[in-house]
C-alpha cells in the first residue's frame, strides 16, 4: 500500500507531465492555450445564426419546394402571370409610397457601382406595383409571385425574418369581385393541401373608419392615436377620448359594435348612415362575410378596427389564421397601384388587390408523402462491366422517373437516410427489395 502511494506522488506534484499523457480538460487548454480557446469560441459564434433566422433543412426543404411549386401553378392555372422580382433594388423604387412599417423593416446597403442607395426587399408587393406601373396597360392584370424577403425585425415573438412570401394580385377592377376572385383562388390552393388544420378568416374594412375621420375633420394626431386604442382594444380610455371628438359615438360604436356587422349601421349616426362610402363598405363586409361561409364553410370574424395596414391599404382587408395561432398565416386587402405612364411617380391610382402569405408557415400543417429510398447493392455495383453498368443506369433512370430516391453508393458505408429498399442483382436482373 506505502508503495502504491509513493509511487503515485510524483505524478501528482508534476502536473505538467499529467497534461501531457492524459487528455487534457477544457480547463488546461484554456490555461495552457488560450489562444485555442478563444479561436474556439470565435468559430462556435461565427456558426451561430441571427435571431429570427434558421436553416430549412432536409425533409422540411423538401416540403418547402414541393409546396411552392405545388401554389405557384395553382395560381398558373387560374390565370395568373408569374413574376419573379429581383432581391434589391433602389429604395427610390422600393419604397416608393410605403409606410413606415415597410421602410423600418427594410435592410438598407449602398450600391457600390454607383453609390446610391438600395433596399433588400421586405415585401414583395410594391415590386408588383411597379411592374405593373410599366407592363400593366389600362386593363385588368392578374400576377403571381414566390420568392424570399428580409426583415430588419421578426414579425411577432417567434416570427421569422426570412419568410418565404407567396401571393397573387389583381390590378385594374375596382369590384368586389375581384376580392371575391382572390379568395377562391386562396381556398382553392389552401384545400389543395389537404392540411391538417382549418383556415379562419378575419373581415376588415379600412374605408369605414377612414372617412368617419374625414367626416370629422380629425387632426392626423387625433387619428392616430384612436388607432392606437382600436389596435390595443382599450375601450374606457376610447370612451373618454371619444367625448372630446366630433361625431365621438360613431368612433366609439366601431369598437363596440364593429363585429356585428348586421347591427353596426344602425348604430352609427345619422350622418354617417347616409353616407354613400360608409354604407357601401359595409355592404360589401356582409357580402364578402356571406360568400366564405355559403361557398367555403369557413368560419368568419369581423373587425372594421383592424387598421394595422391603414396607411397602404383603402378597402377590404383580410387576416388568414390557422387553428388558434396568434400570427395570420395570409394576409391581404385593397390598396392603389399606379397607372401606367413616363413617370413611377404619377398620381393617378390604380385599383388593385391581392394577398401574401409565408409558405414555410405551412410547414407544421402538410406533410408529404413517404418516399422509398433506394440503395443500390455496393458489391454487386462494383463488380460490373460496362455493358452491365449500362443497363444498372437505365434502370435506376426509371426508378428516378417514378419518384424513387436512388442512390448510387460511393463506397461499402455509403449509406442514405430512412433506407426503404435495397436495388440488389438477383441472377441477371436487379431487383427491388425492402430493408
Amino acid at each position: 500500500m506505502s508503495a502504491s502511494s509513493d509511487s503515485a506522488k510524483p505524478a501528482l506534484s508534476n502536473p505538467t507531465k499529467q497534461a501531457a499523457t492524459q487528455p487534457a480538460d477544457n480547463n488546461a487548454v484554456s490555461n495552457r492555450l488560450p489562444y485555442l480557446s478563444s479561436f474556439a469560441s470565435e468559430v462556435a459564434n461565427s456558426w451561430l445564426l441571427p435571431d429570427g433566422v434558421v436553416d430549412v433543412l432536409f425533409e422540411d426543404a423538401h416540403k418547402q419546394e414541393v409546396l411552392r411549386y405545388q401554389l405557384t401553378l395553382q395560381l398558373i392555372t387560374h390565370g395568373y402571370q408569374l413574376v419573379c422580382p429581383p432581391m434589391i433594388e433602389f429604395t427610390e423604387s422600393l419604397l416608393s409610397g410605403a409606410s413606415e412599417d415597410l421602410k423600418r423593416q427594410t435592410f438598407k446597403i449602398i450600391d457600390q457601382l454607383t453609390g446610391r442607395l438600395m433596399g433588400i426587399r421586405a415585401d414583395i408587393t410594391p415590386q408588383i406595383l411597379r411592374i405593373d406601373a410599366h407592363h400593366g396597360g389600362d386593363g385588368i392584370a392578374r400576377y403571381c409571385y414566390a420568392g424570399d424577403v428580409i426583415h430588419t425585425l421578426p414579425s411577432g415573438l417567434f416570427g421569422s425574418r426570412t419568410p418565404l412570401q407567396l401571393g397573387a394580385e389583381i390590378f385594374g377592377c375596382a369590384s368586389l369581385t375581384a376580392d371575391i376572385e382572390l379568395i377562391d383562388v386562396l381556398f382553392s390552393m389552401i384545400n389543395s393541401l389537404d392540411m391538417s388544420a382549418a383556415l379562419h378568416v378575419d373581415l376588415g374594412h379600412v374605408a369605414i373608419f377612414k372617412r368617419l375621420a374625414e367626416l370629422a375633420e380629425l387632426s392626423n394626431s387625433d387619428t392616430e392615436q384612436l388607432m392606437h386604442l382600436y389596435a390595443n382594444k382599450n375601450l374606457p380610455e376610447l370612451k373618454r377620448l371619444c367625448q372630446e371628438l366630433p361625431m365621438g359615438n360613431d368612433f366609439y360604436a366601431l369598437a363596440r359594435f364593429g363585429h356585428d356587422i348586421v347591427n353596426l349601421l344602425a348604430k352609427l349616426s345619422d350622418n354617417a348612415q347616409q353616407d354613400i362610402e360608409i354604407v357601401t363598405a359595409i355592404d360589401e363586409l356582409q357580402r364578402l362575410k356571406t360568400h366564405l361561409q355559403e361557398h367555403w364553410q369557413c368560419p368568419v370574424s369581423i373587425d372594421v378596427t383592424e387598421l394595422s395596414g391603414y396607411h397602404y391599404h383603402t378597402g377590404i382587408v383580410f387576416n388568414g389564421y390557422i387553428n388558434s395561432e396568434t400570427q395570420p398565416l395570409v394576409r391581404g386587402g385593397r390598396f392603389d397601384g399606379m397607372k401606367s405612364g413616363n413617370q413611377l411617380a404619377s398620381n393617378q391610382p390604380r385599383e388593385a388587390t391581392g394577398f401574401s402569405m409565408d409558405v414555410s408557415r405551412l410547414l407544421a400543417h402538410t406533410q408529404l408523402e413517404a418516399p422509398t429510398v433506394v440503395l443500390v447493392d455496393y458489391n454487386a455495383l462494383s463488380s460490373l462491366d460496362n455493358e452491365q453498368m449500362q443497363l444498372l443506369l437505365q434502370q435506376v433512370a426509371s426508378l428516378r422517373q417514378q419518384g424513387y430516391r436512388v442512390t448510387m453508393p460511393l463506397s461499402a458505408e455509403d449509406m442514405p437516410v430512412g433506407l426503404t429498399h435495397r436495388l440488389s442483382l438477383i441472377g441477371n436482373q436487379w431487383q427491388l427489395e425492402a430493408v
